[in-house]
């Protein structure tokens, strides 16, 4: 309950981008998205300087698409403040007065929305955050992890249907990370829409129902993580392999289905599959048939930026 008049929360939001575009001068950070997000979690997933943020900040109101239009259940985000009670934003940048107390900053959120009773609204969302030991406590002596937890905490203050993260779990350890899982899965569960960002794919994999894929400001998947998953896996790959005998193995190895490619320079052997999952299980039949010790099986191409370059390829995209 506020004390301000507001236009009633929908019983399960949808956040929605028709043909969005952001650019800051020459720069394109979103290039022509179109996607619908509906309640659970949703994975926003690309390397550093993808979009990201931008995505998230276009969805919570605080910037301008340059072109095409964000709406939350029908609604623009843009230059319409009374969706801000609909919306939670967790901003990846350190976005907290260090004067404050930890109690101090939440209640100040809640105070924003028009809560009627900020103290116990502040109360409740801290607690469920696990962060009441340091609520008296002034933000600049908190931890990144603390801070990130405080952030949350500000972020679900009024209960909102829709909660944006932008790399929510940087700074937290182990134990941190695994309760923050469990209350974003209770909340999604209770139909809000989830929708986080990060450019660690073991997060995304953990966390989501469904993924989407940002490369260069363009979409380059979305849907079922299990599918864009295995796109990921049967992409081609390249490998270097050290073993016994190098030579005797990529003659051996050529045979295999799953090479389409080896080569032999400088005392190292570099392989070519296009299934990556079915390499790993021939080599150490090949190599055993060839009677060839291996030693390393290293990927030469697995990072985030090798696999999103691949899937923004036209013929990799997803709808």
């Amino acid at each position: 309950m506020t004390d301000a008049p507001q236009a009633a929360a929908p019983a399960l939001a949808t956040v929605e981008l028709n043909a969005v575009s952001r650019w800051y001068g020459n720069v394109v950070a979103i290039n022509d998205i179109t996607i619908s997000i509906g309640p659970g979690i949703t994975g926003l997933l690309g390397p550093n300087g993808a979009g990201k943020s931008t995505l998230l900040h276009m969805a919570a109101g605080l910037l301008r698409p340059s072109a095409g239009m964000v709406t939350i259940s029908g609604q623009a985000t843009w230059r319409n403040p009374a969706l801000y009670r609909w919306v939670g934003l967790v901003p990846e940048r350190e976005s907290v007065y260090s004067f404050l107390t930890g109690f101090e900053f939440v209640r100040l959120n809640a105070r924003l929305q028009g809560l009627a009773d900020p103290d116990a609204a502040a109360a409740r969302a801290i607690r469920t955050v696990e962060l009441e030991d340091a609520q008296g406590r002034v933000l600049g002596t908190y931890s990144k992890g603390m801070r990130q937890r405080a952030k949350v905490a500000a972020a679900l203050v009024h209960e909102p249907p829709v909660l944006l993260l932008d790399e929510p779990f940087n700074g937290m350890d182990p134990r941190q990370r695994l309760h923050m899982m469990e209350l974003l899965t209770g909340m999604a569960a209770q139909g809000r829409v989830v929708l986080f960002s990060s450019h660690i794919l073991e997060e995304v994999e953990r966390l989501a129902q469904n993924v989407l894929v940002i490369h260069d400001g363009r979409l380059a998947a979305s849907g079922d993580f299990r599918e864009i998953r295995r796109l990921m896996t049967d992409r081609p790959h390249t490998l270097t392999v050290r073993s016994s005998d190098d030579r005797r193995l990529a003659s051996a190895l050529v045979a295999d289905p799953s090479v389409f490619g080896v080569e032999l320079t400088d005392g190292l052997l570099s392989v070519r599959s296009s299934d990556f999952g079915q390499f790993t299980r021939s080599v150490a039949r090949v190599a055993q048939a060839s009677d060839v010790r291996l030693f390393e099986l290293r990927p030469t191409d697995e990072s985030l930026e090798s696999v999103f370059a691949y899937l923004v390829r036209p013929e990799a995209r997803r709808s």
